[in-house]
């Protein structure tokens, strides 16, 4: 578990100032909660072991987001924030991913990833914090927020296929941090080279707009000069916090499959294997 560290003064954007390191507020991400894809059992990783990013926001209760810290894991500090703030009431948000960039959490009811910094796993901690005369200290623990999509060729790639393109709809790419739900209609648009014809394993991340949902799921196959020489179609059904298996003959198979009628295991609890 990720417990005290040192502070630094990591990395801003935007006009936002940079982390007091003797503030009033104290963040320190106690640990993250996380389902090994693997066992299938409840555990708890640092930091450090689940995420690269870690992004901290302070929020008045108006919704203003009033100071952020952005952490890259390996630099000192990863996983503790400090922060100075008047008396009052605010809303705190921590995310952690691994994505290519960090979000934009301007608004903390529509914190917005982007295709071009890729969707990865994802953890939210959030919550309201009276801050008072004494240091406030919060030791938190993030959960996992996103639904996955395994996609698994069972076939043999062709050796022209240099990329393998993942679009779909259905889902969000930014989320509410007040109910760890998707919140805009996102095309989620994923390019992924397989120049070493190798990987046959994709897992492709969303934020669903309820508990349950379906994504359109196209998947085409790219030759060298970006000409689409495969493709098929998918309806997914997705559930948070769990994996979808989608697995078959891509390329020797028909060129469109609607899944229907899947039932999909409670949370944490299990996988849903469906093939094309």
């Amino acid at each position: 578990m990720l417990m005290c560290m040192a502070c630094e003064k990591p990395l801003m954007t935007g006009n936002q100032e940079e982390e007091e390191t003797e503030g009033n507020l104290m963040i320190k991400v106690f640990e993250i909660e996380k389902t090994p894809f693997g066992s299938l059992t409840r555990a708890t990783e640092e930091a450090s072991a689940v995420c690269k990013h870690l992004n901290y926001a302070v929020y008045s209760t108006s919704g203003e987001r009033l100071k952020q810290v952005n952490q890259t894991t390996g630099t000192s500090g990863f996983g503790t924030a400090s922060f100075q703030l008047d008396e009052g009431k605010y809303r705190v948000v921590v995310v952690g991913h691994s994505s290519n960039g960090n979000p934009t959490m301007t608004d903390p009811t529509c914190i917005k990833f982007t295709n071009a910094q890729t969707f990865t796993d994802t953890f939210l901690y959030s919550d309201e914090v009276t801050v008072g005369e004494d240091q406030v200290e919060l030791n938190v623990s993030l959960n996992r927020i996103v639904s996955m999509c395994r996609f698994v060729l069972t076939d043999d790639i062709p050796k022209e296929i240099k990329k393998m393109r993942f679009y779909y709809t259905g889902g969000s790419g930014a989320f509410d941090a007040t109910t760890s739900l998707g919140c805009v209609n996102s095309k989620q648009d994923v390019k992924i080279d397989i120049t070493n014809g190798d990987q046959k394993q994709f897992d492709l991340y969303t934020f669903l707009h309820d508990e349950e949902g379906v994504i359109h799921l196209a998947v085409s196959a790219l030759d060298a000069s970006g000409n689409e020489l495969y493709a098929r179609e998918f309806d997914v059904p997705m559930e948070q916090n769990h994996i979808t298996w989608l697995s078959g003959a891509f390329f020797s198979g028909v060129s469109t499959t609607t899944v229907t009628g899947v039932t999909v295991n409670t949370t944490w609890e299990g996988e849903q294997h469906l093939t094309f």
